[in-house]
């Protein structure tokens, strides 16, 4: 005879029996399914790059890192990092407090909005831009009359990547502070605290794990944002080429190793984001845990 105790659990007379349970050959099977796919189609190529970037030796190795083209693109890719990120930090903070805290005429389409880089391909974004900022675009022959350039240039890139990496800090919040309600902020008010004041001190330690998950997710997609960036960056060697783009130049040049050893570049990169992100996602787990209980 089975009694229902909790979701997902029955109790039979003598012991707990779990619905998920299933015999140690199924289970064992499944997990090494998973492993082996990880293996195929992510361990293997990451090993592939550092093979192929060091197959000529760490003197070869070194030598494409320190290239010129290599540096411009790489100081490229941090200074764009560095300027989506916070806009896209100040956008996802105010939206997701406006959203989550706030009710407001167009708060649904506020919300769908945030997500049209989702549904998007880069590709269609990067051409959007250049229809709009080009020089036969809507805006391209007053730029070009007062000697503003966006496509092709340095403002271009960095317009682009805002646009496909600004709902990942929003997407991350707005969740979390639905959650949190709104009592906390209201005895904050309540007791005489400011609206900064009240942000500074209540609603920003609650949602600081899921803000730095957020912006790890937005600085990972920022540098290694390839079709938007490549459709309006223009190509040039040095000056708009951001990594990726750098490396496909090399990889089409047969410069094999070169190409790998930028691309470990980014990988680096990403293993990197990957510890910083799994340490966030632990402790933002953590608080939603906290919230619900």
């Amino acid at each position: 005879m089975f009694q229902r105790k909790s979701p997902g659990t029955w109790q039979t007379a003598n012991r707990p029996v779990l619905a998920t349970t299933e015999p140690t050959l199924i289970r064992y099977l499944l997990a090494g399914v998973a492993m082996l796919f990880v293996t195929l189609f992510l361990l293997a190529p990451l090993a592939a790059v550092f093979a192929q970037a060091f197959s000529e030796g760490i003197a070869v190795y070194w030598a494409a890192l320190r290239d010129a083209d290599t540096l411009a693109s790489l100081h490229l890719t941090l200074m764009t990092a560095a300027i989506a990120v916070p806009l896209n930090l100040v956008f996802g903070v105010a939206a997701s407090w406006s959203i989550a805290k706030f009710e407001f005429l167009g708060k649904s389409l506020l919300t769908t909005l945030i997500d049209l880089p989702f549904a998007v391909s880069p590709v269609i974004s990067g051409i959007i831009y250049v229809l709009f900022f080009g020089l036969h675009g809507y805006l391209g022959p007053w730029l070009a009359a007062h000697n503003i350039e966006i496509i092709f240039a340095v403002p271009g890139i960095v317009l682009a990547t805002v646009f496909v990496t600004f709902p990942f800090i929003a997407r991350e919040l707005i969740p979390l502070m639905q959650a949190q309600g709104t009592e906390e902020e209201e005895a904050a008010l309540s007791l005489g605290a400011g609206g900064w004041q009240t942000f500074l001190r209540v609603t920003l330690p609650n949602i600081k794990w899921g803000l730095l998950y957020g912006v790890i997710l937005c600085n990972a997609r920022a540098m290694g944002e390839f079709g938007a960036v490549s459709v309006i960056s223009g190509h040039i060697r040095g000056l708009t080429n951001t990594v990726p783009l750098h490396v496909e130049i090399l990889y089409n040049e047969y410069n094999f190793v070169g190409a790998f050893a930028v691309a470990s570049l980014l990988t680096i990169l990403a293993l990197i984001t990957l510890v910083v992100k799994s340490f966030a996602e632990w402790k933002f787990k953590q608080e939603l845990h906290a919230i619900r209980m």
